[in-house]
């Protein structure tokens, strides 16, 4: 019993109501003791009232309930006789508030870090639970770190009656690193499979780098349900994972994590069934559900067969619909029987769009990029859809759609709020590529200008052989339409083998998105070249582009793009086809063609298969010149790996690059991860394709290679380094090449 509680001096003790027939009335209620909380704060969760009788029950709840504040360490109640009744008196004594936060022994983190960690600071009411518990929030940061043996101790010094100090003397230890992760009792399932799933990991060479190799409580107790869920994919429906065993070395610097795993048998489907669907919704359902008879029962693709079908109705209007699964496994025949009962509910329309936490961007430019309309049918996918369109903008931190749906309306309300961040960029970088050597580059960019959607870039590229300026303006709503209009300025210098080329030029774009994955674009470019350093006794070829070139083009692109990312994309394709036309005026005649057509398959759990074939043709037009700059230089880190820039291709007398009429280009890529938490891929290639002229016959002679690569997605960009052999050399090819540098990935 509290010590308040016992100091309680019942109404009965009060001398003049000992024979009266009638209890007491409260006359009036005072706080005493208050110093630094508010008297309103307590009032509140008193029940008693004035003018009420006495009750020894409500003034006991009353105590229970001002200790719940957690700011008092005594809570007594007396009474006197007060105006015809009694005044009850509720006397508190407050707890002391911590005036310092302070740590001792710690040597591996400074008192800033481990402030970040507590959530008491100066000014916090001296609550015991409160300091217990940031002591074990100190205790799991630093086991977190690989001390798995640190001691946290917390120490209250008292200042004065009201004050504290509070002091977490920290006994670090040393780092207590994995070396090795058993599991026993598994014999369906490797434990190379099984420590796939895990995030934790033993301690590789590289996880200095990402941190890895330690053991952490809260993300083992993840790791125990995801081997649970590999089993379940592999039909062992019994499977039990015990709580894992730790063994330390005897400098206690290593551990050993053992993992009992008992699997049981394993579960095959004996039936799928579905209820609560129309007759005529039948056949779709069932292209839809993946699970089949006679096949062992996964889980995860359970989960996708819920998913699918949730999506599907979804799409049809059904807001509300619910999928319940029922997993009956017969243990005798080893069999399950599966069954997905489907709730669709009510049809729903779109309500009130309403968009909250835009202070730059106008609500057009959020409005324009939702799927649904006020009055539309309901459609789950278009709702993401219109998340991720919004995410793609980059110009919010965060993108929340809430969907509010009204019973009886029959209507769901979508709250768009986004958050929005910075949307200017400067960026001061360098790097290297084998064909530019060392580059330098500055980019000034803002992609939300005026809060209309506007993107502005001013970009410089210096290189050791070319060097390029530009500024480029794109407007992706026209006047208020869904068309894309941009412009650029550029300037151009690049030393080619066999000749030196100067240009400025000057392009204006329009392009439409059509549904969601088709774009179309026409750009108009008119580019000034100027080709200079070239030699006496260089081709006649070579020659009759020396001097000052016009070139006045149009180039028409139509593209089909299905993939999941941009930057690394593990599935989805993407096709384009463009063709460009030359002549129109200025010195240069000539047309272009190139259909590039690209496939990104998963395979292998994380790996990814990438196809990519390119087929190029052009020629001359109107009796004009066909610049070589304009031409298909094919060999290189984005063609054919293995060979020089334009190696294999046609060549001038001196054995140098010229350019290719024609092209033909296939690259087939095993993409797999090497290091998950620093996103880093390796992959292995073959590379297939050359270049042709006029005088050749087109796909003969195919340059072949192959070799292997990195894909490491860095803080500061893309890199990629790809070590390519030449498997048909001939006189005067590279045997092999080592070319890498950053940028986006084909």
């Amino acid at each position: 019993m509290r010590k308040g509680a016992l100091l309680i001096l019942l109404f009965f003790l009060i001398p003049n109501y000992i024979y009266s027939q009638e209890l007491p009335t409260v006359t009036a209620i005072e706080i005493r003791g208050l110093k630094r909380i508010e008297e309103a704060a307590v009032k509140n969760k008193i029940t008693l009232k004035l003018g009420e009788v006495v009750s020894q029950e409500k003034i006991s709840d009353d105590i229970k309930a001002i200790y719940k504040l957690g700011y008092f360490e005594d809570v007594k109640v007396d009474m006197e006789p007060f105006e015809g009744g009694v005044k009850v008196i509720y006397t508190v004594k407050e707890k002391p508030t911590v005036v310092k936060v302070s740590f001792e022994g710690n040597k591996e983190f400074d008192e800033e870090k481990l402030k970040e960690v507590i959530t008491v600071t100066p000014g916090s009411i001296s609550d015991i639970t409160l300091i217990n518990d940031n002591a074990l929030k100190l205790r799991a940061f630093y086991e977190s770190e690989g001390f798995y043996f640190a001691k946290i101790v917390p120490v209250l010094k008292k200042i004065s009656e009201y004050e504290v100090e509070l002091t977490y003397n920290i006994e670090e230890g040393h780092k207590v690193k994995i070396r090795e992760i058993k599991f026993e009792g598994n014999k369906a399932i490797p434990s190379r499979k099984i420590k796939k799933v895990m995030s934790t990991s033993e301690r590789k060479i590289y996880s200095f780098i990402t941190g890895s190799g330690f053991y952490k409580k809260y993300e083992m107790l993840q790791d125990l349900e995801k081997i649970k869920d590999l089993y379940y994919d592999n039909g062992y429906l019994k499977v039990s994972v015990g709580e894992p065993k730790i063994e330390f070395s005897k400098d206690r610097k290593w551990m050993t994590i053992i993992i009992p795993i008992s699997e049981g048998p394993q579960f095959k489907i004996s039936s799928v069934s579905f209820t609560g669907y129309d007759k005529n919704e039948e056949k779709d359902i069932k292209n839809l559900i993946k699970l089949k008879a006679g096949e062992v029962f996964s889980k995860s693709r359970m989960r996708k067969d819920i998913e699918a079908i949730t999506s599907y109705y979804s799409d049809r209007g059904f807001a509300l619909v619910s999928i319940i699964p029922d997993v009956l496994p017969n243990e005798e025949r080893l069999t399950v029987d599966v069954t997905y009962n489907i709730k669709r509910g009510d049809r729903y329309t779109i309500g009130r769009v309403n968009i909250s936490g835009n202070v730059k961007t106008l609500d057009k430019v959020i409005r324009r990029e939702i799927r649904v309309d006020e009055g539309d049918e309901y459609s789950a996918s278009k709702i993401q859809k219109s998340k991720k369109r919004l995410e793609d903008l980059q110009y919010f931190e965060t993108v929340d759609i809430n969907q509010k749906p009204d019973p009886e309306r029959k209507t769901v309300d979508l709250d768009v709020n986004v958050k929005e961040k910075p949307t200017g960029f400067l960026t001061i970088g360098g790097g290297y590529s084998s064909i530019d050597n060392l580059i330098g580059m500055v980019d000034i960019t803002q992609i939300n200008l005026f809060g209309r959607g506007y993107s502005l870039t001013l970009r410089g590229e210096l290189g050791g052989k070319s060097s390029y300026y530009t500024v480029a303006f794109r407007d992706p709503w026209f006047m208020d339409k869904p068309i894309l209009f941009g412009v650029s300025l550029y300037r151009q210098k690049r030393e080619y083998v066999n000749y030196t080329r100067d240009a400025n030029g000057f392009a204006i774009t329009f392009g439409k998105r059509y549904r969601e994955d088709w774009f179309a674009s026409v750009t108009y470019e008119i580019e000034k070249s100027t080709v200079t350093d070239v030699a006496e006794d260089a081709d006649t070829i070579i020659k009759d582009m020396e001097g000052k070139l016009l070139t006045s083009s149009v180039t028409f692109q139509v593209s089909y793009d299905t993939r999941d990312s941009y930057i690394d994309p593990t599935r989805g394709f993407r096709h384009s086809l463009s063709f460009t036309v030359a002549g129109l005026g200025g010195d240069t005649g000539f047309w272009k063609g190139l259909l590039d057509l690209g496939w990104y398959i998963p395979i292998f759990e994380e790996s990814t298969l990438h196809l990519r074939g390119r087929v190029g043709f052009s020629d001359t037009l109107f009796g004009k010149k066909y610049p070589l700059y304009e031409r298909f230089y094919i060999g290189g880190l984005d063609t054919i790996r293995g060979v020089g820039y334009g190696e294999a291709g046609p060549k001038d007398s001196k054995g140098d690059p010229i350019g290719a009429k024609k092209a033909l280009i296939f690259n087939i890529e095993y993409l797999f991860p090497l290091v998950s938490e620093m996103k880093l891929k390796g992959l292995l290639f073959v590379d297939i394709g050359k270049g042709y002229d006029e005088t050749e016959k087109f796909a003969s002679n195919l340059k072949y290679t192959t070799g292997f690569g990195f894909r490491w997605f860095s803080p500061l960009g893309p890199i990629k380094i790809d070590y390519g052999i030449n498997l048909n050399r001939k006189k005067g090819e590279s045997r092999s090449k080592l070319e890498f540098g950053f940028g986006a990935f084909f």
